[in-house]
């Protein structure tokens, strides 16, 4: 027979087995994460015998997936507004930070050696620069060999988080993409080729010399056999080489606090050593779900990937949270879940 879960479910049951036999949960959403959900999940498999079924189908198919409530949890970088969290009775909060990195495909650029600033990016995604000598390029790169060759722009075409924090980047930086084309999981892009997933550019980009797109930095470093990323200049008008330790400078400048819901964005954040273009994947439910049994399952896999995936996030090149951040993030369960949790049976 079933007992009543005290509201201190998240604190105790979670720690603890799902219950005697194996459990199974779903999760779909950002492509961002993917690598490092996966591998977490491995590793969640072998610690727990508990499986994680992930469908990397990006940010607003994630999103759309939970509101069905197709899947046990949705992870998105784009963070869902409190309004409509509170509309639809979900609720959120980040899992892993990384970092959104332009990339090219030119022979004998090896990697970080290309500088942008973020107006110049606007402007090759915009169209209005299409040759990789040109002034305005060569302008910042004295002495790279590059060649007379045009520029082939690449994006994404499905509903992405990667490309959100891309457009609502250039929407900071640059007035004319802002007015244009602004920010949005899938936006009106003047000109370019189309790849779904972060793998999709990956190949686009590798497939094409002259190539420039956007990944996130772990799908980047898995490629650099055929492509190569650059630098960015940030608010502090320094040139950052994407890395962990640069994308955690960026998250240091976040105050999570009086976010309602952590919705925090981390594009063009202050401090020297800040990549401008740090993202934060979060995981979507419900707070009241309809299988409690089935949430229980996602939360189980979701506190050990906070409490014991921080290895195999800094082996990808994302950012853990802070164990800080992950305390606030327990107190938001406990708040937000328990009561719920505490009325199943």
């Amino acid at each position: 027979m079933s007992r009543i879960l005290t509201a201190g479910f998240l604190l105790v049951a979670l720690a603890a087995p799902i219950g005697a036999q194996a459990a199974e949960t779903t999760g779909a959403g950002s492509t961002f994460a993917a690598p490092v959900v996966e591998t977490w999940s491995a590793a969640y498999t072998k610690a727990t015998g508990n499986t994680l079924r992930y469908q990397a189908v990006g940010s607003s198919i994630g999103v759309n997936l939970i509101k069905k409530a197709a899947v046990d949890f949705g992870t998105t970088d784009r963070p869902v507004p409190p309004a409509e969290l509170k509309r639809l009775g979900l609720l959120q909060f980040p899992l892993v930070m990384g970092g959104v990195v332009p990339v090219v495909n030119l022979a004998g650029v090896p990697p970080g050696a290309i500088r942008f600033t973020g107006p110049l990016l606007a402007e090759i995604f915009l169209g209005k620069i299409r040759s990789w000598d040109h002034a305005a390029i060569r302008e910042i790169n004295p002495g790279l060999n590059l060649p007379t060759a045009p520029i082939t722009v690449v994006h994404r075409l499905d509903g992405s988080g990667t490309t959100f924090n891309w457009s609502n980047y250039l929407s900071k930086v640059s007035p004319d993409w802002k007015r244009s084309v602004g920010e949005g999981n899938m936006i009106d892009w003047p000109l370019g080729l189309g790849g779904k997933g972060n793998d999709g550019v990956a190949s686009l980009v590798g497939l094409v010399p002259g190539a420039i797109g956007y990944l996130e930095y772990s799908y980047a470093v898995q490629k650099l056999d055929r492509i190569s990323f650059g630098t960015v200049q940030n608010s502090a008008g320094e040139f950052v080489s994407p890395s962990v330790q640069s994308f955690q400078a960026a998250a240091a400048s976040a105050d999570w606090k009086p976010s309602e819901d952590f919705y925090t964005l981390l594009t063009n954040a202050p401090g020297a050593d800040a990549y401008p273009i740090a993202a934060t994947t979060f995981a979507v439910l419900y707070k009241q779900p309809r299988s409690p049994q089935a949430t229980a399952a996602a939360m189980d896999f979701l506190r050990w990937a906070l409490e014991n995936g921080r290895p195999q996030a800094e082996a990808l090149n994302y950012v853990p949270l802070p164990p800080s951040l992950v305390q606030q993030i327990t107190t938001y369960w406990d708040d937000n879940l328990g009561a719920t949790m505490a009325r199943s049976k």
